[in-house]
């Protein structure tokens, strides 16, 4: 058995401190963690980003991480595991890997996520729905309504990093690698945009003056 998986197969005080010290770690290694000023795909401005591309794009970090979702839900007979494009796409086929089940993805199409490309799901299956980071939760509630509108039984919740602060509930068990409590703003109550600092749109290739 890997560290990680004897790691999340452990209990008692400070086993979540621990689990997450170790989530943060492998950002920091990768140069995942960043500060400036950012416009994150919410539209929310925040002082943080966690680049989930810097892990997703190392197989070694996303296997690590993803091993501490799958370990996790192990015992929740997963029979399908789903994700919203861009990096959820990633995270489910991986997690879903080391579940031994599919892996599928939904995909923009106007206000909604849909199951494309053939995807299937059987009356009842069992799924576990998982993203990168969760800051709204906009993306991984559309998954989630996708899902039981084809008739299948969400099981769980699984994310890189939540950086909700808790304030959500998806109506079945969330489990992430990292919690972070990080300050995010309206673009009109940036204190950061009143400072005058350079807005970065990550992912777009678009640094424009705030």
């Amino acid at each position: 058995m890997g560290a990680v998986a004897q790691l999340c197969g452990s209990s008692g005080i400070g086993f979540r401190k621990t689990l997450e010290s170790e989530a943060e770690r492998i950002f920091k290694e990768a140069g995942a963690f960043a500060e400036g000023h950012f416009q994150l795909t919410s539209g929310l401005h925040s002082p943080i980003y966690w680049e989930k591309f810097r892990i997703l794009e190392q197989p070694r970090y996303t296997e690590r991480l993803c091993r501490m979702i799958a370990e996790h839900f192990r015992g929740h007979n997963i029979q399908l595991v789903a994700g919203p494009t861009t990096g959820g796409v990633i995270v489910a086929y991986e997690v879903a890997k080391q579940l031994g089940v599919r892996s599928i993805y939904a995909e923009r199409q106007g206000n909604a996520r849909v199951f494309r490309r053939g995807f299937e799901i059987a009356q009842g299956e069992q799924v576990l729905v998982v993203d990168d980071v969760l800051t709204t939760g906009g993306s991984v509630r559309e998954v989630i309504a996708e899902v039981k509108r084809r008739g299948g039984r969400l099981v769980g919740l699984g994310v890189l990093v939540d950086r909700s602060q808790g304030e959500m509930d998806f109506g079945t068990p969330l489990f992430s690698c990292l919690r972070t409590v990080v300050p995010t703003y309206k673009p009109e109550e940036c204190p950061l945009c009143g400072e005058g600092k350079p807005l970065v749109k990550p992912g777009s290739g678009e640094s424009p003056s705030a």
